[in-house]
């Protein structure tokens, strides 16, 4: 899930915690929109996290040299 999902989760979660008056038998939709946001949150971290850690490494890989080399004969 990238950042987009995580934002729409957390966004979500929001709603159900704070814009929603229904009231459904056996569910309280206050706790599970914080338990959606709370997922939502942490999404967004460990997406973070690991963007960060793929941009490090991918700075390291970009000041690499790459050589391509090509061999053509004749005939072929």
């Amino acid at each position: 899930m990238g950042i987009g999902g995580c934002i729409l989760v957390f966004a979500a979660g929001a709603v159900l915690a704070f814009g929603v008056d229904w009231h459904v038998k056996g569910v309280d939709l206050p706790v599970v929109g914080v338990i959606l946001m709370v997922a939502g949150l942490l999404g967004l971290i460990t997406y973070g996290a690991l963007f960060h850690r793929r941009r490090f490494l991918g700075d390291r890989v970009a000041d690499s040299e790459i050589v391509e080399e090509r061999h053509y004969r004749d005939g072929y």
